[in-house]
């Protein structure tokens, strides 16, 4: 056994659990299904535990070539989504040692610039989320995999990619509206030129297809904020004949359609109906709390880094797409006068 004062070995692992030192290496470099059985995976990892193990990083990065880093690169900060992104990838990171850096793009959703010297040398594979590939020249072009969240399934410059269903998530929204009897919608579209939005309103188009007595307006937000989304619904509940429902893409935008309907005294959702979407905090934080659209996001953080790893180790990963629910709160309700 080491003594106190000094660090354990991958020796001081196989001895402590009974077996080589090559099994400790495939069990922690988690290369050891179909070589070793479960049980013995089980050993290494509770001895390797007990001791208080790590490996040396640094030699691994010599060996193998690795920086043993990945990129984060999101369009802000601001938004609690992305902060979920990085805990579910950086939760999937730490169980196989690698580190993830979280960066907000300069430019948003635009191009943005490499963080480093040089990206190559410093990383080992980039994770973006709601951006477009061709923005991440500066950090994919020089042989990094990326792995796109967020993105069109049909552009292959990506080496994987991970979605959420977004285009259900507005099936389910505009379906449970429908069966509250409303027949004249509004929709909180945000001004923001990304294909997880273009997403949203390409589905809901096609959601209302087959009710042709549905009629639908569209108010266009410049931006995801409470004020944005009070202005442009003020603009649709001023409006003639006023909906008796608003779609939201976002719940911040949501947030201030109930603003706006409050101060045109009109009551949600006796009055009008209120849906969001990616149940952020704020969902639960307005009154009445909001209908919206559950996006699984630590979930989706997690995949994206498991499919960098399936990448870095020269395995194929699979597309992901995640499901998402409809969470039905108290800003929805039966359309006025419908019974």
């Amino acid at each position: 056994m080491p003594t106190a004062r000094s660090r354990p070995t991958s020796r001081d692992v196989a001895r402590a659990a009974g077996v080589s030192q090559a099994t400790v290496s495939l069990v922690l470099r988690d290369k050891w299904r179909g070589r070793v059985s479960a049980a013995t995976a089980d050993s290494v990892r509770a001895a390797a535990r007990q001791l208080g193990y790590r490996p040396n990083l640094a030699a691994q990065s010599l060996r193998t070539g690795l920086t043993r880093t990945a990129l984060l690169v999101v369009p802000a900060l601001t938004n609690e989504f992305f902060a979920r992104l990085h805990t579910g990838a950086a939760g999937v990171a730490a169980e196989h040692d690698f580190g993830v850096v979280l960066y907000p793009s300069p430019q948003g959703i635009g191009r943005a610039r490499d963080p480093f010297a040089s990206a190559r040398t410093a990383l080992d594979g980039v994770i973006a989320s709601s951006m477009a590939a061709e923005a991440l020249g500066a950090l994919s072009g020089n042989g990094l995999p990326l792995v796109m969240l967020d993105s069109d399934p049909a552009r292959t410059d990506s080496a994987a990619k991970v979605n959420v269903d977004l285009a259900d998530g507005m099936r389910q929204t505009v379906a449970h509206l429908i069966g509250l009897g409303h027949r004249h919608l509004g929709h909180l579209a945000a001004g923001v030129p990304s294909w997880t939005f273009e997403v949203r309103s390409e589905a809901l188009h096609e959601a209302l297809r087959p009710s042709p007595g549905v009629r639908l307006q569209r108010a266009e937000s410049p931006s995801l904020s409470v004020q944005d989304g009070l202005q442009a619904a003020w603009r649709l509940l001023t409006a003639e004949p006023r909906p008796t429902a608003l779609i939201c893409d976002d719940d911040l935008l949501a947030a201030g359609a109930c603003k706006a309907a409050r101060r045109l005294g009109l009551r949600v959702p006796d009055d009008v109906s209120v849906s969001g979407f990616d149940d952020l905090g704020l969902a639960t934080a307005v009154d009445p709390e909001l209908t919206t659209v559950r996006l699984p996001a630590e979930e989706a953080g997690a995949a994206a880094m498991r499919a960098l790893l399936a990448v870095l180790a020269g395995e194929a990963p699979a597309t992901a797409v995640l499901p998402v629910e409809l969470v039905r709160r108290g800003s929805t309700g039966p359309a006025p006068g419908w019974i």
